[in-house]
């Protein structure tokens, strides 16, 4: 009971501190709007109440920029952080992150192909995506060389195949154009959700949600794929079926967000172990509340990015800065153990 009260107390406030987060999103940037301003907006939308402002550019603003960006901010950081959080229940390993079978590099990859032979953010987004795709099921096949189908065999191959496409990336990044093509290629790597927009959602939002409800969904069964192999098929015969949904999650929803705004590290290794610190090991809890965590941190990590410095910030290079001290803070705290 003391658990389960402390569960709905930390939903309760994650949830009320992710509201706030939205409002000081739509509120902040280079046009400043006050809370009024907004809410008088949404008044005037749904019930047809009167502005308390004239401005004209409050719609504009609200509507065509902010939302989408905020939408697309929460979504990206809930989809890593839920797969951060599936990924190390699968492997057992605190230390592994949703790029650890290669989805990352072969995004980025697929990204370099959209810039230098297509047109448009949708065909690199589609092209990132696609190609993340193909990574993962790559290594999958090369893990198949074990019959027995451990999981650090899956590790392995992830790390052949991220060393192999990122081969590929740097070959496409020595070839392109150093005035047009290579800028785009390593902006575009180093994250931001500065191109943000409803198509764009209509993209990457079904798959990420997708990927989500199915990882949610399986929040249970992590607790037992977190047990050994033997100790997982004895409490559950289909285990290893279980393994490829939650991996094809996963890979589904992380390739998803990183098509939309590129390569984003540290989210999917840090909001697991901070939600573990708040509502511990058990998936039931902990995938929830890294759901409401990594949607307020990515927003907080973008209203950085866009209002620190006159230049916007790359998404990467600030969950870096944060997320490694926090990291080696949480390690020195725990002393790498697992809760």
């Amino acid at each position: 009971m003391l658990f389960e009260k402390r569960f709905r107390e930390m939903i309760i406030i994650c949830s009320l501190f992710l509201l706030v987060t939205i409002l000081g999103s739509l509120c902040i940037g280079r046009y400043h709007l006050t809370t009024n301003e907004i809410f008088s907006f949404f008044a005037h939308m749904v019930i047809g109440a009167e502005y308390i402002t004239s401005d004209e550019f409050i719609g504009t603003v609200l509507l065509s920029v902010r939302i989408p960006r905020v939408a697309m901010a929460i979504l990206v950081g809930a989809a890593l952080a839920t797969a951060g959080v599936t990924s190390q229940g699968l492997f057992c390993d605190p230390l592994v992150s949703p790029h650890i079978l290669g989805v990352s590099a072969g995004a980025g990859f697929g990204a370099a192909i959209g810039i230098l032979f297509f047109n448009g953010q949708l065909a690199i987004q589609a092209m990132a995506l696609l190609w993340g795709l193909i990574a993962v099921e790559i290594t999958i096949l090369l893990s198949k060389v074990s019959k027995k189908g451990q999981m650090y065999v899956l590790v392995l191959a992830g790390v052949i195949v991220t060393a192999l496409f990122n081969a590929f990336l740097s070959l496409l990044k020595y070839t392109a154009d150093t005035e047009t093509a290579l800028p785009s290629i390593v902006f575009w790597l180093m994250g931001s959700l500065a191109g943000s927009s409803y198509e764009k959602l209509s993209v990457a939002a079904p798959l990420i949600l997708a990927g989500i409800l199915i990882m949610y969904l399986q929040r249970w069964k992590l607790n037992i794929m977190s047990l050994s192999e033997e100790e997982a098929l004895s409490l559950c015969r289909n285990i290893r079926l279980h393994k490829k949904i939650a991996i094809f999650a996963s890979t589904m929803a992380t390739a998803a967000a990183i098509s939309t705004c590129g390569i984003i590290g540290w989210v999917g290794l840090v909001i697991p172990h901070v939600g573990r610190m708040l509502v511990g090991t058990d998936h039931r809890r902990l995938l929830p509340v890294g759901i409401l965590l990594g949607g307020i941190y990515m927003l907080i990590i973008d209203d950085i990015a866009r209002t620190l410095t006159t230049v916007e910030i790359p998404l990467s290079v600030l969950t870096a800065i944060i997320g490694a001290p926090f990291f080696a803070y949480l390690l020195g705290k725990t002393g790498g153990r697992w809760s």
